[in-house]
């Protein structure tokens, strides 16, 4: 039985200060702002992909938000343009897992609230 869902829609990352999450999304990683709906509600496109900064509803939705990994073209590339829009990087670029058809390399890095993200960008082998 074929699957109903179509895409993925929309990623929430919790945050304590959304207006200083959403300015380093939007400043540090490039991504457009989409619409804000009052103080505690920015959303911003990633490739396609609302992804909704919000303020944690309840105690239990207070913690730090899955690992998002960022695919890109050229990670030595992204890392460097990063790093001189400010964002810190807790590992650089590293090669991570030999696959039959690539190298993986990802370096992760964390945003204003505390989330890890992993940037990623496989890199073809000379045949």
């Amino acid at each position: 039985m074929p699957t109903p869902v179509r895409r993925l829609a929309q990623i929430a990352v919790r945050a304590h200060d959304v207006a200083r999450a959403t300015a380093w999304y939007r400043d540090v990683l490039g991504l457009p702002l989409l619409f804000t709906a009052g103080p505690d509600l920015s959303f911003l496109d990633l490739a396609g992909v609302r992804l909704m900064i919000t303020r944690p509803s309840e105690p239990r939705f207070d913690h730090p938000a899955s690992i998002l990994y960022l695919d890109v073209a050229d990670l030595a590339s992204a890392h460097t343009e990063l790093r001189s829009r400010g964002a810190v990087f807790e590992r650089d670029p590293a090669l991570v897992a030999r696959l039959p058809h690539a190298d993986l390399w990802m370096a992760f890095l964390r945003d204003t609230e505390d989330n890890v993200l992993a940037l990623q960008s496989e890199v073809a082998r000379p045949a």
